[in-house]
């Protein structure tokens, strides 16, 4: 094939190929990390590239731009910008719950601040980061080759720290994502001596120790127990986290809130932002002032317009409408072993860890085996400098070419040969000698050791206990949890009312179905515009922070909140926008949401009792709460004001029972209350006894009767014909 030729491919078929590699890229190089070491390639380059300019914890601050400079210019082909950013972030004690960077300068703040530029910055290495990188001169990992061939890097970090779970990791690469939450230290090391002697344990277990994420930025977790758990097992989930709050009294009676922790990942000046602009659209009207003390500590003053205001609601709210409250997401999504992308439990992610600090044991020990073994090789070589001093002081004085003469003399390989002619003078003494000798003892019995262990799991098992052990009490002392767990708190009010002004107002409702909330306590006689063509139907009084019931003929009911509903002005606004009512099903009843029973009644003549709690729909799709059968209607949903119920048909029978009688029931068709041949139920209604039952005659009278007797029967009896003067058709209102 010629040099210029072109080739004539598949469009379709050459772009998926290129897209899977670069796909394939994404995932592998750029945004999983490793759950052996927590680490993605650009961070493992970073502290590589620290580890050989010799940044330790105990040595002096370099520049970032060296660090940056020699990361690009040996481990990783991207740009400047790119790595400086991953270095500050491993660097910020508010992101990092256990940073592997230590920053001297400007590396950024919770407010959202960008660090100063790498010139002007400089950066060395934690205690966690040299944990990580602990062994790595000892065979204990892999190398490659650089990019360019020219050197080698790691291909991954001995990680003698569970870094994974403990700094937790974002990231999202091509067709997945990953999303690990930071964790305590000390609840995983001892989660991973558990798991050490006891593989097998349930992943509940894991629970025992592991109480859920520990955030840097501290705050409160009100997850329950159960979803955690699931969240765990599954390696998916999510954690509700909360700021840490106080409230904190001032003379004469006053209070003010102080947050002490935000969020994790929640950037303190955008909140604070956002505060404002919903206090400005007047969206927060129980909110004063809001006002940032913060110096080193968070400190976020909030003054609340009246002390008569219960803190925990007020801070509900601030929850609900801020990010005060967050939802942190748990995708353990991660590389194996093997390179194979997957989701995790963190009992599976912290057994991964442990077997590869067993794989690191090993190559360690292999690889002190070696130099054991040829350390021992010199040694016997010394020794024959001791055994034959004289004639090997000869051969070195009078040989022109002495090695290939030790060598031949004395049988000796080259290296033995070049250490005996490297030796010192100085080193020829008899003290010298027998401490060769001992040295040969102790490397031996050292080697035997070693392959002993090296032939017993359980004794390696126990080598890493101790390891592990060891660095947890480094850790001890300082390492406490910065996250509370707490139940979530149950409040005695819904927080939602703090938003609205409690004012009296009027609910209109037309036949039509156009409603509106008018201020004040108007009465029905008075002067209400309504549409051409339309009528009144139903009139209310309420509170603005109410809630109001609506049930249709169809035995569905929903709810709306008052302060939702269109003002006084014009004519209001069709139900219908608001919530998705039935096309031409028509309304028969409108309820304030107020503890209390119901009565349910349909044309069958069937009926039940309710508590008003199961008429609330959350949805604007509504509530089923009646079911009515063939051509029957719910013909009432009023609330039960007594313990006798009246009930009148079409055929003008009236009929009185105990209220006792019907079922409470939470939804159905209920009970027979009133038997009919060729009728149906026209109206129902409840009453005290001694008050006496009441209807409205033609003209708008109210009659009382109170001698009931003659009506009052048996559920599911027939009835007598009403009193003269009933209205017709039948109806009690």
């Amino acid at each position: 094939m010629a040099e210029n030729e072109l080739i004539k491919t598949d469009f379709s078929s050459e772009l998926s190929q290129r897209y899977l590699a670069y796909a394939l890229s994404t995932i592998t190089s750029r945004s999983l990390p490793d759950v052996r070491d927590g680490l993605k390639p650009v961070h493992r380059r970073l502290l590589y590239a620290m580890r050989l300019l010799r940044l330790d914890p105990g040595q002096g601050f370099k520049k970032s731009a060296r660090v940056v400079g020699d990361v690009m210019g040996k481990f990783h082909p991207h740009g400047d910008a790119a790595i400086y950013d991953a270095m500050v972030r491993l660097a910020q004690e508010f992101a990092m719950r256990y940073p592997l960077v230590d920053g001297q300068g400007n590396f950024g703040n919770i407010d959202g601040d960008n660090a100063a530029a790498m010139r002007y910055t400089e950066a060395r290495m934690t205690l966690v980061a040299q944990l990580l990188l602990d062994g790595i001169d000892e065979d204990a990992v892999d190398f490659r080759q650089t990019y360019d061939g020219e050197g080698e890097e790691p291909v991954i970090l001995p990680a003698a720290f569970p870094n994974l779970l403990a700094n937790g990791a974002q990231g999202i690469a091509v067709g997945m994502a990953t999303s690990i939450p930071p964790h305590n230290a000390i609840e995983l090391i001892d989660a991973a001596l558990h798991l050490i002697k006891h593989p097998n344990a349930s992943h509940a277990k894991m629970l025992d120790f592991i109480k859920g994420p520990d955030f840097p930025t501290g705050g409160v977790l009100i997850e329950a127990p159960e979803q955690l758990a699931e969240a765990y097992a599954t390696g998916r989930g999510a954690f509700r986290l909360r700021a840490a709050w106080q409230c904190e009294t001032e003379k004469g009676g006053g209070w003010k809130i102080i947050i002490t922790a935000i969020p994790y990942q929640v950037q303190k000046a955008r909140l604070i932002e956002k505060m404002a602009e919903l206090m400005q659209a007047k969206k927060l009207p129980f909110i004063a002032d809001i006002m940032d003390e913060s110096a080193e500590d968070i400190r976020l003053v909030i003054e609340p317009k009246s002390r008569r205001i219960d803190p925990k609601l007020l801070m509900e709210n601030l929850f609900r409408m801020t990010d005060l409250e967050y939802r942190i997401g748990l995708n353990l999504n991660v590389l194996d072993g093997t390179g194979t992308p997957g989701v995790m439990s963190i009992k599976d992610a912290l057994l991964a860890w442990i077997d590869h600090q067993l794989v690191v044991l090993r190559r360690r020990t292999s690889h002190r085996l070696n130099k054991i073994i040829a350390r021992l090789e010199v040694l016997e070589g010394y020794l024959v400098v001791y055994l034959n001093l004289d004639e090997v002081i000869a051969i070195i004085r009078e040989e022109d070419h002495p090695r290939p003469r030790l060598m031949e003399r004395f049988g000796l390989n080259e290296n033995q040969a070049n250490a005996i002619l490297d030796m010192r003078l100085r080193s020829l003494r008899r003290l010298e000698e027998m401490e060769l000798g001992k040295e040969r003892d102790d490397l031996n019995a050292e080697a035997a050791d070693l392959n002993a262990m090296m032939a017993d799991e359980g004794r390696q098992r126990a080598v890493i206990t101790s390891s592990i052990k060891a660095m947890r009490a480094q850790f001890i002392k300082t390492d406490q949890r910065l996250t509370r767990i707490e139940p979530q708190p149950v409040l005695d009010s819904d927080p939602a009312e703090m938003l609205v002004e409690k004012e009296a107002v009027t609910i209109v409702c037309s036949e039509n179905g156009w409603i509106r909330s008018m201020k004040g306590r108007i009465e029905p006689d008075a002067d209400i515009r309504l549409r051409e063509g339309d009528a009144p139907k139903f009139h209310l009084h309420a509170d603005s922070t109410d809630r109001l019931v609506i049930g249709l003929e169809n035995g569905r009911f929903y709810t709306i909140s008052i302060d939702k509903l269109p003002g006084g002005r014009g004519f209001g606004e069709p139900l219908a926008l608001m919530i998705d009512i039935a096309v031409d099903t028509p309304i028969i009843s409108i309820m304030v949401v107020k503890p209390g029973k119901i009565l349910l009644a349909s044309s069958s003549g069937h009926g039940f009792i309710t508590e008003i709690d199961q008429l609330i729909a959350q949805t604007k799709t509504g509530r089923q709460v009646m079911t009515v059968m063939d051509k029957a209607r719910m013909i009432a949903a009023k609330p039960l004001a007594g313990e006798s119920v009246a009930l009148v048909g079409s055929n003008r029978k009236m009929l009185i029972i105990n209220a006792d009688d019907i079922p409470v029931m939470a939804k159905g068709r209920g009970v027979i209350l009133q038997r009919y041949k060729d009728a149906w139920l026209a109206d129902a209604t409840s009453f005290r006894a001694e008050d006496g039952l009441s209807w409205v005659q033609l003209g708008g009278r109210t009659r009382t009767e109170r001698d009931i007797t003659p009506w009052v029967g048996k559920r599911a009896g027939a009835g007598k014909i009403v009193p003269v003067g009933f209205p017709k058709p039948p109806r009690f209102t």
